[in-house]
C-alpha cells in the first residue's frame, strides 16, 4: 500500500470524525456542564465515526485519524518516521478542513465542538487528557494486538472511545486528539485557540505513555 493512498486515508477520516462528531456537539448544543441527550449522542457519535471509518479505512491506513495514535504506534515501531511525518500533517489537514466545512454549514455560532479548559485549570485538564488518551490508546493497543481481533477491532475502539467521552465530555469536552481539537479551535478562536496547546500536548503524553506502558507489559508475554 502506497504512502500516499496512507495519507488520502488519514485525510479522508479525521474530516469525517470532525464533521460529523463534532457537527453533532454543535448542532445538537452539548454542553460540558450538563449532561443529557445531546451529551450522550455526542460521546456516541464519536465512537460510531471511529467504527464507520475503521472498516472504510482501516486496511488502507490502520486508520488512526489522530496524532496520539500515530505516536504511539511510532515508538511500538509499526510506523516508519517518514509515514509518521505525512499520517500527522493528514490528519491536522483533514481536521482544519472538516471543521472549515462544519463552519460552512452552520456557522460559529453555536460553536464547532471545540475542547475548553476544565475550571479554567490548566494542569487538571491536562491530568485528566492524559488519562483518557491512555486508556484509549492502550486498548487500541491491545486489541490490534492480535491478527484475530481484526473483526471486532473497530467495534472495540469505538466503544472505548464512546466510554472516555462519556465521561471526559463534563470536563474538557473530550479531546483525546490533538488534530480534531486543533481544526475547531483554528476557527473558533479566542480562549479555544489560546488554550489548544493543552489538547495537542496531553493527548500526546497520553498516547506516548500507554505504549511505553504496553510495550512494558506485553513483553512478558512474548
Amino acid at each position: 500500500m502506497s504512502s500516499l493512498k496512507k495519507f488520502i486515508a488519514e485525510f479522508i477520516g479525521t474530516f469525517v470524525l470532525v464533521f460529523f462528531a463534532c457537527g453533532t456537539a454543535a448542532v445538537l448544543g452539548c454542553k460540558t456542564n450538563s449532561p443529557d441527550v445531546a451529551y450522550l449522542a455526542t460521546a456516541l457519535a464519536f465512537g460510531l465515526v471511529i467504527v464507520a471509518m475503521a472498516y472504510s479505512i482501516g486496511n488502507i491506513s490502520g486508520c488512526h485519524i489522530n496524532p496520539a495514535v500515530s505516536v504511539a504506534m511510532l515508538i511500538s515501531g509499526k510506523m516508519t518516521v517518514s509515514d509518521f511525518a505525512g499520517y500527522i500533517v493528514s490528519q491536522f489537514a483533514g481536521a482544519i478542513a472538516g471543521a472549515a466545512a462544519l463552519m460552512g454549514v452552520i456557522g460559529k455560532d453555536m460553536g464547532l465542538g471545540q475542547n475548553g479548559l476544565y475550571n479554567n485549570d490548566i494542569v487538571a485538564s491536562l491530568v485528566i487528557e492524559i488519562i483518557l488518551t491512555f486508556v484509549f490508546v492502550i486498548a487500541i493497543l491491545g486489541v490490534t494486538s492480535k491478527i484475530e481481533n481484526g473483526a471486532v477491532a473497530g467495534i472495540v475502539i469505538g466503544l472505548t472511545l464512546t466510554l472516555v467521552h462519556i465521561f471526559g465530555i463534563y470536563f474538557t469536552g473530550t479531546s483525546v486528539n490533538p488534530a480534531r481539537s486543533f481544526g475547531p479551535a483554528l476557527f473558533i478562536g479566542g480562549d479555544a485557540l489560546a488554550n489548544v496547546w493543552v489538547f495537542i500536548v496531553a493527548p500526546l503524553v497520553g498516547g506516548a505513555l500507554a505504549a511505553v506502558v504496553y510495550k512494558f507489559l506485553s513483553s512478558n508475554n512474548k
